[in-house]
């Protein structure tokens, strides 16, 4: 290990170009974090956010990334001993400390998950985010069993949540606003596609399952809850886990717009502190071919403009995968 690593540096706020391949020091080891050499990183919309100056409390330059996986390079943890392979994800990674987009991550151990796993770097770095997500959302729905509608299909949490519903026996449809991504949700284990058309799904839904679907996983936000919430049958629940639409439901009026014995509940993926036996379980799944991950596109460190334009411009089809 040298002393400079190659790191992804965000230098202001703007389009893709302010990501800035730069030469800079190894950070330091302090007591109570522990020096992650980086193997893979998953890209994330919110990395889009703070990259475009819509996260106020982020301060540039900044090293991007909201999670990342690799293997403990110095350790002050001796439950975490050197060459452990470890994922972190949240808790102001990324944010208020630099990110996995780089060789080398200086995370509070807290935050590191150790991991057993034979899976591919690529592979592993698809899942802490994306899957332990779609896993939190679908533990808040209680969707065991049952029919579920997932609104936003082909994001990477939607293609995550299909594949762990799928595996649980659940009934499933979506919806894509692109038809050129239904193969993709069929091989999630997607049993009914639906073609959004843009504004109310409710024939269609209806004419699929008259009485509504017992759990709507909506993952394209403030724009469509208020529409989930008269898909859903009575008595259902909406679990808004995304914001595709922005955060904010404009002139919400609860009793007028939530009917009675409806449930609006939400996923945030700041819950995921203490995730390290659900990644574990989701990591077996995958190895053992329970779950199917969706792994859209590789990029080198040295690509990540060219990246944050393939997800800013909707082309991906699952998880963006960034490899120092």
């Amino acid at each position: 290990m040298g002393t400079t690593m190659r790191a992804a540096v965000c230098v202001r706020a703007g389009g893709p170009e302010v990501l800035e391949i730069r030469e800079v020091p190894v950070p330091a080891v302090r007591e109570g974090w522990s020096l992650v050499r980086v193997r893979g990183a998953g890209l994330n919309r919110s990395e889009l956010r703070t990259r475009q100056g819509h996260s106020p409390n982020v301060t540039f330059p900044r090293v991007l990334g909201i999670e990342c996986v690799g293997t403990v390079a110095v350790s002050t943890d001796p439950l975490l001993p050197e060459g452990t392979t470890v994922a972190a994800v949240m808790g102001e990674l990324g944010r208020e400390f630099d990110g996995g987009y780089a060789e080398y991550a200086l995370v509070p151990n807290p935050l590191l998950m150790p991991i057993t796993t034979t899976l591919p770097w690529d592979v592993l770095a698809a899942l802490p985010e994306t899957y332990l997500t779609a896993q939190g959302a679908l533990d808040t729905l209680a969707a065991t069993r049952g029919r579920l509608l997932i609104r936003g299909g082909t994001s990477s949490v939607g293609l995550a949540a299909a594949s762990i519903a799928a595996a649980r026996g659940v009934k499933i449809a979506a919806t894509t606003r692109r038809p050129d991504k239904v193969d993709a949700l069929k091989a999630a284990g997607v049993d009914h596609v639906l073609v959004d058309p843009g504004g109310s799904l409710a024939a269609s839904v209806h004419a699929l399952w008259p009485a509504g679907p017992d759990h709507v996983l909506d993952l394209v936000g403030a724009s469509t809850a208020i529409d989930s919430l008269n898909l859903v049958r009575r008595t259902g629940t909406v679990c808004v886990a995304g914001s595709l639409s922005g955060w904010v439901i404009p002139d919400l009026e609860p009793i007028a717009m939530i009917p009675s014995g409806t449930k609006l509940t939400a996923f945030h993926s700041d819950n995921l502190k203490g995730s390290t036996p659900v990644l574990q379980r989701i990591v077996h799944g995958v190895e053992a071919g329970v779950y199917r991950p969706s792994l859209d596109r590789v990029f080198g460190l040295e690509d990540i403009v060219a990246a944050h334009r393939y997800l800013e411009n909707d082309r991906a089809i699952g998880k963006l995968v960034v490899l120092p």
